[in-house]
């Protein structure tokens, strides 16, 4: 069984890259006349029935002390969210479907968020991923993600100042320490990681998401993510009945 587990793992990565790599290409494609439309990522990967690779599950690092993640680590189900501060449909997906989210299945123990850096949009997109580690590090990513997301963060940029400012903002205690932090090789290590395995899956654009194995990518409908959710929960559930898997 140890033998065979290690091919499962790749052929399930496989598939997923094979997915995630068209629905990526899919959610930020040029709408016809050559606009990026929003429709395009509405239609993204929307099928509930969309493929599902239990073996990719073991991506979630369920780490109790992740400063990076929000909600219980033996919750039923992990939703990673692979993603980049300067991207737009990332702002939307924190600003309009996060929060329900958090609400609704994180607050009453069936939903954890892990979150990925996966910065794609260049030097900036490297730096900002950098210091919310570095936020995460005194405890305050989440509330760093909410101030690098709310409506028109991104247009200011994120050059030196502007981090310190978002720092402050976050309520990040040591600022000297923080932008420390942010430059040193610890934090380049962690968005190393985090970017390899998102890589490693086929996502090219952000948002991208792992929901139990469920490969799902763009800033979907709140729909996509609620039966999503509901179905890994049921699944997850049933497997924990007495008998199940015998």
């Amino acid at each position: 069984m140890s033998k065979s587990k290690p091919i499962m793992i790749v052929s399930g990565v496989a598939a997923a890259a094979v997915l995630l790599g068209v629905v990526s290409y899919t959610a930020t494609k040029p709408a016809a006349g050559g606009a990026a439309g929003s429709s395009a990522v509405a239609e993204v990967s929307a099928d509930p029935s969309a493929g599902v690779y239990p073996e990719l599950e073991a991506y979630a690092r369920r780490d109790a002390s992740d400063k990076l993640a929000l909600g219980r680590a033996d919750a039923p189900v992990v939703l990673i969210e692979y993603a980049d501060f300067k991207c737009g449909y990332c702002g939307k997906f924190a600003r309009d479907t996060e929060p329900v989210l958090v609400k609704k299945y994180v607050d009453e123990g069936t939903l954890r968020i892990e979150w990925r850096n996966f910065p794609i949009f260049g030097e900036e997109s490297e730096a900002v991923a950098r210091a919310s580690w570095a936020a995460g590090q005194q405890g305050r990513f989440w509330e760093f993600h909410k101030a690098a997301y709310a409506e028109g963060a991104k247009e200011k940029g994120f050059g030196k100042d502007r981090l310190a400012a978002l720092a402050k903002e976050a309520g990040v205690p040591d600022a000297a320490r923080f932008a420390k932090d942010t430059e040193g090789t610890a934090a380049r290590a962690a968005v190393k990681k985090d970017q390899e395995q998102g890589y490693s899956l086929g996502a090219t654009s952000t948002p991208s998401f792992l929901i139990n194995g469920r490969p799902v990518a763009g800033a979907q409908p709140m729909e996509t993510f609620t039966e999503a959710i509901e179905a890994a929960a049921k699944t997850a559930k049933a497997a924990k009945k007495p008998g199940a898997g015998q």
